[in-house]
């Protein structure tokens, strides 16, 4: 599916569940369309990214090897999004990821993303938790982090303090995975 037809068609979805949804079946039915919806998503000048974003997250959440052949691209433009629609379904899709590849259960998952890919998406997530942003990509960040963590070690002292630094001026739900996000790297420790 081309970019353009893909731009007629993200025309019609909102932030409700069921668009995102539909849309994500069309995407799904033709992975093909997952490289140009990617494109419109890194695109921040583009007033359709973010639609392009939710049906991205909707579709790699069905099939998370669609994202992929395109991980480099991923991982090296996701630090640029500057609009919170965009930038947290792509939080979604980095912690879906990281979950994969730290679980060991997907070989495709291991095979395809290198340590530059973790390393970028260590950086955004940094960069998405020290900033201000909502408590639903800080949250995904935090996860990914704690993840990434486990192969670079230098990142969970950093956490730590990123976490310990904001938690007074955080919400009820940051606090609440904050907590659970420490109390994970407290069992590490031992």
């Amino acid at each position: 599916m081309t970019k353009e037809k893909l731009h007629k068609l993200l025309e019609y979805v909102n932030a409700s569940r069921e668009k995102r949804a539909e849309m994500a079946a069309v995407v799904i039915n033709h992975p093909e369309s997952i490289g140009p919806l990617l494109e419109i998503g890194l695109d921040s000048d583009d007033p359709l990214s973010s639609r392009a974003c939710w049906v991205l997250e909707f579709a790699v959440k069905k099939r998370l090897a669609y994202i992929l052949p395109y991980i480099d691209r991923f991982t090296s433009s996701i630090h640029n999004l500057h609009l919170e629609s965009s930038i947290r379904p792509m939080a979604k899709i980095c912690e879906l990821l990281m979950q994969s590849f730290f679980s060991g259960s997907d070989h495709e998952v291991h095979e395809k993303i290198a340590d530059q890919h973790l390393e970028r998406i260590a950086a955004a997530c940094f960069d998405w938790l020290i900033g201000t942003h909502k408590v639903a990509t800080k949250a995904y960040s935090m996860t990914c982090l704690f993840l990434v963590g486990k192969k670079f070690e230098w990142i969970h002292p950093e956490l730590r303090q990123v976490i310990e630094r904001h938690y007074a001026e955080g919400s009820a739900a940051y606090k609440a995975r904050a907590r659970h996000t420490l109390s994970a790297l407290k069992k590490l420790e031992k």
